[in-house]
């Protein structure tokens, strides 16, 4: 069955990420007197935010449970937030990864359907595709954000919300792409085709292997013969 349907995450994935997410959660969790390391922030990057930052909390700050509370959490979230709407609306060097926008129209042209998803709040997400005039460029058809469903990753809510709004009905016919753990765990949930990790972001090829995507790549354009030539796990990998 073909794919009608490739889902892509955001940061280090289809955009340029030198750890300036991490970086705005350090921030954010420093104004709060939290100080946690860039090494332990980045494991969690692809989760929903106010997930990411609760365990941040309990894994690596010296709060009490008591002391880690929703309200907290909150602020914590906020902060983030802000910092990064500012980043992605002021910073010069806001860029898609390398060969990303030629891949996108590719699957344009082979009639593949292109989502955005991504662990950031859906105002982040869009502050980033009006940057990148994706939708003017017709690179993508729909974009959601953590906060638009129930449960952010690794449930496969926000894929099989693009599948209902594009009229897609098989994960059989669906493709996810992302740089991370949870992200490999979602394409599984929601029981896509193919589950691609993709090195350009925070996990290696080893790390990422772990965790049984169907296939691993190092530059976004290597999804095009995955899906010319309907390549096995076992070769890709």
């Amino acid at each position: 069955m073909s794919v009608k349907l490739v889902v892509f995450d955001i940061a280090g994935t289809t955009v340029k990420d030198n750890n300036n997410v991490s970086e705005a959660f350090q921030s954010a969790l420093q104004k709060y007197k939290v100080n946690v390391e860039i090494e332990k922030i980045n494991p969690l990057m692809g989760y929903e935010k106010k997930l990411a930052i609760g365990e941040i909390l309990r894994a690596h700050s010296q709060l009490d449970e008591f002391e880690i509370t929703s309200a907290l959490i909150d602020l914590i979230y906020t902060e983030f937030v802000q910092l990064m709407i500012s980043y992605y609306q002021d910073e010069k060097d806001i860029s898609a990864l390398p060969d990303v926008e030629q891949t996108l129209w590719e699957l344009q042209k082979r009639g593949i359907k292109v989502g955005i998803n991504t662990g950031f709040p859906h105002i982040i997400a869009e502050t980033i595709i009006k940057r990148l005039r994706w939708r003017e460029k017709g690179l993508i058809d729909y974009l959601i954000g953590s906060d638009q469903v129930e449960f952010g990753r690794p449930h496969p809510l926000m894929i099989q919300h693009i599948m209902k709004e594009l009229n897609i009905t098989d994960p059989n016919e669906v493709v996810k792409v992302g740089d991370t753990e949870v992200d490999i765990r979602e394409g599984q949930e929601a029981n896509c085709k193919y589950v691609i990790g993709v090195t350009t972001g925070t996990f290696s090829r080893s790390e990422l292997k772990k965790y049984n995507p169907t296939h691993i790549i190092d530059n976004i354009s290597e999804i095009l013969p995955i899906l010319t030539n309907e390549h096995t796990a076992t070769e890709a990998l």
